[in-house]
């Protein structure tokens, strides 16, 4: 076309627009669209900040934001919340993209009158009314909103910015950027009364009994704290908000010894002094998440005495399957004596002493994202460096070789519960019983990238809905051993990580022979039954 019938061009298509979206929308929307339009546009903002919101709303296409805090939600122990998220923003884009748009439709926004710096790489073609990105946007923070308020709440600043990103860059009308948010809003609000959210104390997707069943033992009783020696890791939980725990034992407990870690000191250096000397405790405590608990276990298993759990990380998933939710509860237990006996696994790495699983131990994804988030923690703290280490390694992480127990296979990871877990899940991460002596083992074989990272996500209800939607892959493989050996082939000649109770060791190298010139790395994880004996309140809540 010659240049100077582009500005007929552009006289006809404004026409166009003016004369379908009078048959769409009432006057009193035109006119605040096109106000609203007029004073993004004439606004002058820096290049920079064009640039953060495209890269926002680029971040948002096909829901890989989302997705990418589903992850971060899921591995920190809130897949129902994450699940919910999920199903409403699927929910909502679907309504949104094959229904809505088709029904109202209408045209975008004229790029002639979006500044250049601004306009979209590739200018959406889809029809205009709502927002599918508003739409998902308002779905996933609701959805979490429903599960967890105070996360959907922090959520909810983000999903309006994924609102305006479209209204700057030219892409939406004010009335579609509203007309999604509420319909996202909408979604999860019906989904809600569809299932209702879960009790606040509830962690993954499906429902747990408050206690796990246990036979009830009786451990020595300490009503003061007298041969209560209790190491507290006060870098544990610090992305939470709660009461500080010290005052409590102080209180409950006033001839417990209670040592709080230096920065340079770990809960295993700590209880070792502790039991060599002349007078060691009978009772040993541990106050942090549940790596530090883990490792106050080993301390107590070797040394023949009864822990006591006093929940102070962000999860505290061995301290709620024990029965000790609160610090109250943990006192009152030792207090009266009150405990039961627990099995643990033992993570072992050739000749060195195996380490003490209470909970969990995987290869793979979650690993990666451990590694990558302990990395940043300390710059960013523990949530920013879990957002930024999900959107890393689900963008780039590999499947991993593995051999078990003499058979190959490619997974993006290998999940090793202790005690059988909830059916229908990839990571649980809290364990129902104490006392069942087996691993639950799920292997989540080869596939797509989404797949693998909507198997991390999703709690039991949900999944089980989306796999008989088709909507998640089949390819997870579920086997109950009392022991099992793994041989990892590394990734780039790395060394690969085993994540266990949120912390990361690398296995032992096998050497190399003739038969087997690619040196892989080995670890064997076995059953321990009964070896745990930990403070919880008596199975009918009442002192004995």
């Amino acid at each position: 076309m010659p240049r100077a019938a582009y500005p007929e061009r552009v006289a006809f298509r404004n026409l166009r627009v003016a004369v379908r979206r009078t048959r769409i929308l009432p006057e009193w929307v035109r006119r605040a669209d096109a106000a609203a339009a007029r004073a993004v546009n004439r606004r002058h903002t820096h290049p920079h900040v064009d640039a953060f919101w495209s890269r926002l709303t680029g971040f948002a296409d096909r829901g890989v934001l989302w997705w990418t805090l589903a992850g971060v939600l899921a591995v920190t122990g809130r897949r129902r919340a994450a699940g919910r998220g999920l199903a409403s923003l699927l929910a909502a884009s679907g309504i949104a993209n094959l229904i809505a748009k088709r029904v109202f439709g209408g045209d975008r926004p004229l790029l002639a009158d979006v500044p250049i710096g601004r306009r979209l790489p590739k200018p959406p073609l889809t029809p205009s009314f709502p927002s599918g990105h508003s739409a998902s946007a308002a779905g996933f923070a609701a959805g979490v909103a429903i599960e967890r308020p105070r996360i959907g709440a922090a959520l909810a600043p983000l999903a309006i910015g994924v609102g305006y990103s479209r209204l700057h860059t030219g892409a939406h009308w004010l009335s579609d950027v509203v007309g999604g948010l509420a319909l996202g809003a909408g979604v999860a609000g019906l989904g809600a009364l569809a299932v209702p959210p879960g009790h606040a104390g509830q962690t993954g997707g499906g429902d747990r009994p408050s206690r796990p069943p246990g036979v009830d033992r009786g451990l020595p009783s300490s009503p003061d704290g007298e041969g209560v020696f209790i190491v507290v890791n006060r870098s544990s939980g610090t992305s939470v908000v709660r009461a500080d725990p010290l005052p409590v034992i102080a209180d409950r407990l006033p001839r417990a010894e209670v040592h709080v870690l230096d920065d340079d000191e770990t809960p295993r250096q700590a209880v070792r002094a502790a039991l060599a000397r002349p007078s060691p405790p009978r009772i040993l405590g541990v106050c942090g998440g549940d790596g530090s608990v883990a490792a106050a276990a080993h301390e107590a298993i070797a040394a023949g005495l009864p822990l006591l759990v006093v929940p102070g990380g962000t999860f505290n998933h061995f301290a709620r399957t024990a029965g000790a939710a609160s610090v109250d509860l943990a006192i009152g237990a030792v207090q009266r004596g009150e405990g039961v006996r627990a099995d643990v696994a033992e993570l072992a790495f050739g000749d060195d002493e195996p380490i003490t699983v209470l909970n969990s131990a995987s290869v793979g994804i979650y690993p990666d994202f451990v590694a990558v988030r302990e990395r940043h923690e300390h710059r960013l703290g523990k949530w920013l460096a879990a957002v930024a280490a999900a959107a890393r390694v689900l963008r780039r992480s590999q499947p991993v070789t593995i051999v078990v127990n003499g058979r190959r296979a490619q997974v993006w990871t290998l999940f090793v519960g202790v005690g059988a877990s909830e059916p229908g899940t990839l990571a649980p991460l809290q364990r129902r019983r104490l006392d069942d002596g087996v691993l639950d083992v799920r292997l989540l074989h080869a596939g797509s990238r989404t797949g693998a990272a909507a198997s991390l996500a999703f709690g039991r209800r949900v999944s089980a809905v989306f796999r008989a939607l088709r909507l998640l892959p089949r390819r997870v493989e579920v086997f109950r051993a009392e022991s099992i050996e793994v041989v990892v082939w590394p990734r780039e000649g790395q060394p690969p990580g085993f994540a266990h109770d949120g912390e990361v060791a690398i296995a032992a190298p096998l050497e190399a022979t003739s038969a087997a010139p690619r040196r892989g790395y080995r670890t064997r994880i076995t059953i321990a039954r009964g070896a745990l004996d930990v403070y919880r309140p008596a199975s009918d809540g009442t002192h004995r």
